[in-house]
């Protein structure tokens, strides 16, 4: 029986492709580029804001703020509802696009949900196309077409933007060439090529269907009606989208055409920058294009009046809608709402990471009250004012950690989160009787109680490795509040006494130190992440803890987790030990096999238990061998699924050896016995005494083959792993001829397998076909439900037109890669017992992540990578 693995030579020319020096390099530079290029990006806007901003003080923006009319205000809530309603016909085109149908309140929903944290934490592709994702699929719309759908939406917004940016640059070439110092024909003539070459691809989506990009990307092309009409969408949204910033400027600062222009050049910069929505590079392009025309105090005014309104205000409505469907959810409910529930995580994650940013913009500007401040200094003593300021800051900085912790759904987050909001909303009243701080702060609160079980993971917070992006994230709060701070007391001359200033109109002191306290607090937190010993290493397990895993398997019915019997794998276990995961570690790639086994309820947090480990030794975490009913649970903790192949298994109280399709099975048999065969099933206790006979058909078959034993997902002839299980054996006149070592949980009794399978080079023809059969007739007998014949790699892919590549080259592999792979080959030896066949999965993280975990999933089964080359 030849071996089932992934094909050896596939995966060892993929992992000599990959490890080519500059790859190495590039994917070593690759997790520091984006911090970097956010630092520097962030360093030219915090220039070019201070240059703008060079003759503005705080105080004047606050009173700017203050200042716009309530009709404006008006205004500009009603556009921005008018923009996220447009929104909506985004997905309803990228579905259409897809050939998905979905009913409007679920796109309703989701379209917003999407927008509302796309557009507050930026990377809108990423953190909308996950909500899509999941919201989606529950509605019964297939990965792929969700796949395509995301790409439509992240293509039409894209170029919706570009034509409609060009066009307000053609509107208003005069205006823009003076903010840019170009030539207003230069500016003409750029737009004027951007709208031909617009045009020019809705003409070519009237006579083509598919686009060939670099001679191997096949997109397809949607009809000219939809292309126009979302093109139609994306003016809309635009122009909604800019009235609702328009209508917060002072009157008359330039026309509203002209204007979508600047907010176009805006949107697209904040775009590109990756900074989370766009914060501080829109905000210059837009006060860069308005200079002069107006106070640059009310420009900056109405710009923060609009981040409340356009991104904060949505961000807590979707927030909102998700906790009421928590708090009214039933088992009856729809899957769609169960869904939308558990987005709920993540957007009480991006709440909380605001409401810290709010809690350090607060302690290191001034309280803007002077009847505030004077009230305090009559009712609260001054160290409880100093200690309110200080303990805020550090809240609000531990709010932006702990907020991760909520995306992972732990318990001691949610804690941590609603000790944090109490304490920092009760600290509001000396700090400054700041009542929207404290009302923000409540309204988290309350979020957080009504969302409780949604945080069921138990696990340290001390556990955590937070991301060198993240740490990147936070350093760069921490320099924007320090610029904050400096604007606000640009008027203060600064001395070293300062630091040590107490009085209730000492704002500058105070903030200071509450910045300082803030950084410290960072900085520790930063240094101890970077610097501590990962935990965790990877060992093979000990006796006892292969004693535990035996408990576990005998008592669960998945046949295939006895492999963990074998030693060679590192296990993890759960927190009540009942359950576990089997895993080996091949490069950067840890890779479980198959799915956790034991019980179905603790299987969630170990995957993630798990994911986080290998984060936290900065590999990539991979699961293979993953059944079609677990994949929801890899789906939720952010990996993506790539089918492997089918496993094939025999339902036993069905089978039999009678009728016509079993007459060559039937015949197979009876020749068998004619021949001198003879079925045993040698037990446990029983199996020391045959080893040496197994050994000496195992030796002859591994010299025949010119094979090496393999290991992780196959069983190798090993002492201690052949005497832990019982094994069948067939004889012919009384010399073992073949056998096969038996996983068999015994106490469910559900499913039977064969690991190794081994016959004597001069065992007669259809042995193991009569092996097979004695085997199944055994087992049905004892009352078992199913005998598993193993996985076929690369079959049973989908041959639709549009299938994703991996299918396609499945495919092909299966067809034609019989110089790789006995594919066909072992399709065809297990249909002739007319089996059921499963599907298994590859679950890994995207990119060029699978290429990886595929070399080195090879690489663990060959025992390395000569086994790999070799056999």
């Amino acid at each position: 029986m030849t071996n089932e693995h992934l094909p050896d030579q596939i995966a060892a020319k993929t992992a000599e492709a990959l490890a080519s020096p500059a790859r190495s390099r590039w994917y070593a530079l690759k997790p520091w580029l984006v911090p970097i290029i956010a630092i520097v990006l962030g360093a030219l806007v915090f220039d070019a804001l201070h240059a703008v901003l060079a003759e503005v003080d705080y105080a004047s923006v606050v009173a700017a703020t203050m200042a716009v009319a309530p009709t404006d205000l008006a205004l500009s809530l009603f556009f921005t509802a008018l923009s996220y309603l447009i929104l909506t016909g985004y997905d309803a085109s990228s579905l259409h696009y897809a050939g998905a149908v979905v009913k409007k309140p679920t796109i309703l929903l989701t379209s917003f949900v999407a927008y509302a944290l796309g557009n507050t934490v930026g990377l809108g592709v990423l953190t909308g196309g996950t909500v899509r994702m999941r919201m989606y699929a529950a509605a019964g719309v297939e990965p792929s077409k969700i796949a395509r759908a995301i790409a439509f939406n992240a293509g039409a917004f894209g170029l919706g933007m570009t034509a409609f940016g060009a066009v307000g640059l053609l509107w208003g070439a005069s205006e823009t060439a003076a903010m840019l110092e170009m030539p207003v024909a230069l500016i003409r003539g750029l737009a004027i090529l951007v709208i031909l070459g617009v045009a020019g691809f809705v003409w070519l989506c009237s006579w083509r269907r598919e686009l060939v990009i670099a001679g191997r990307w096949h997109v397809r092309l949607p009809l000219p009606g939809l292309a126009v009409r979302q093109l139609l969408i994306s003016a809309a949204d635009l122009s909604a989208a800019a009235a609702a910033l328009w209508f917060l400027l002072p009157a008359n600062v330039v026309d509203l055409p002209t204007f979508v222009a600047f907010y176009a050049l805006a949107m697209a910069l904040g775009v590109i920058s990756h900074v989370p929505g766009g914060l501080g590079v829109f905000e210059a392009v837009i006060l860069l294009a308005c200079g002069g025309r107006a106070p640059a105090d009310e420009i900056a005014g109405a710009l923060i009046l609009y981040r409340g309104i356009y991104f904060l205000l949505p961000l807590l409505v979707a927030t909102v809608m998700l906790v009421s469907f928590e708090a009214r959810r039933s088992s009856a409910a729809p899957r769609v709402a169960r869904a939308a529930v558990r987005l709920t995580p993540g957007l009480l994650a991006a709440v909380t990471s605001l409401s810290g940013i709010m809690l350090m913009v607060s302690g290191v500007t001034p309280t803007g009250d002077d009847a505030a401040s004077e009230l305090l200094a009559l009712q609260m003593p001054l160290f409880l004012v100093e200690a309110a300021h200080l303990i805020g800051s550090v809240a609000g900085v531990a709010m932006l950690f702990v907020a991760r912790g909520l995306v992972h759904r732990l318990d001691a987050a949610w804690w941590s989160t609603l000790v944090l909001a109490i304490l920092a909303g009760v600290l509001a009243v000396p700090k400054g009787i700041a009542v929207t701080e404290a009302g923000m702060l409540g309204f988290l609160t309350i979020l957080l109680i009504v969302s409780r079980k949604q945080f069921y993971r138990r696990s340290s917070l001390f556990t955590q490795t937070f991301e060198k992006g993240w740490l990147v994230a936070v350093a760069c709060v921490l320099a924007a509040c320090a610029w904050v701070l400096f604007f606000a007391y640009r008027d203060v001359d600064y001395v070293d006494r300062m630091w040590w200033q107490f009085a209730f109109d000492a704002n500058a002191s105070r903030s200071m130190r509450a910045l300082m306290a803030a950084a410290m607090f960072s900085l520790a937190l930063g240094l101890w992440q970077l610097f501590r010993q990962p935990s965790g290493t990877i060992t093979e397990p000990d006796e006892e803890q292969l004693q535990r895993a035996a408990a576990v398997v005998r008592a669960q019915p998945a046949a295939d987790a006895c492999l963990a019997l074998m030693g060679d794998k590192s296990l993890l276990f759960s927190a009540s030990g009942k359950s576990f995961i089997m895993y080996g570690k091949q490069g950067r790639s840890w890779i479980a096999l198959s799915d956790p086994v034991g019980e179905a309820r603790e299987w969630p947090e170990l995957i993630w238990r798990f994911i986080e480990m290998a984060d936290a030794h900065g590999g990539r975490a991979a699961f293979y061998k993953a059944r079609p009913q677990t994949l929801p649970m890899y789906l939720d903790a952010g990996l993506r699924a790539y089918k492997l192949g089918e496993d094939a298994y025999v339902s036993l109280p069905e089978f039999s050896l009678q009728g016509p399709r079993r007459a060559n099975l039937r015949h197979g048999v009876s020749r068998g016995e004619r021949e001198g065969l003879s079925f045993e099933i040698i037990e446990q206790p029983d199996v020391p005494g045959v080893l040496e006979e197994l050994r000496a058909v195992s030796n002859a078959w591994l010299a025949k083959h010119e094979a090496r034993e393999k290991s992780f997902s196959l069983g190798a002839f090993d002492d201690e792993y052949i005497l832990r299980q019982p094994v069948a054996l067939v004889r012919q006149h009384g010399r073992a001829v073949a056998f096969a070592t038996l996983m068999s949980p015994e106490v469910l009794r559900v499913e039977v397998t064969v690991d190794l399978m081994r016959q004597a080079s001069d065992a007669p023809a259809g042995t193991m076909d009569f092996l097979f059969a004695k085997l199944m007739l055994h087992f049905k007998g004892l009352g078992y439900q199913r005998f598993g014949l193993g996985m076929s790699p690369m079959s049973g892919m989908t041959s639709h037109q549009l299938a994703p590549r991996w299918h396609r080259f499945g495919r092909l592999m299966f067809q034609y890669g019989e110089r790789f792979y006995n594919f066909r080959g072992l399709r065809s030896f297990k249909d002739k017992f007319d089996p059921v066949w499963e599907a298994r999965y590859l679950v890994t993280p995207g990119g060029l992540a699978p290429l990886f975990v595929m070399a080195d999933t090879a690489a663990l089964i060959g025992g390395g990578l000569k086994g790999v080359i070799a056999k």
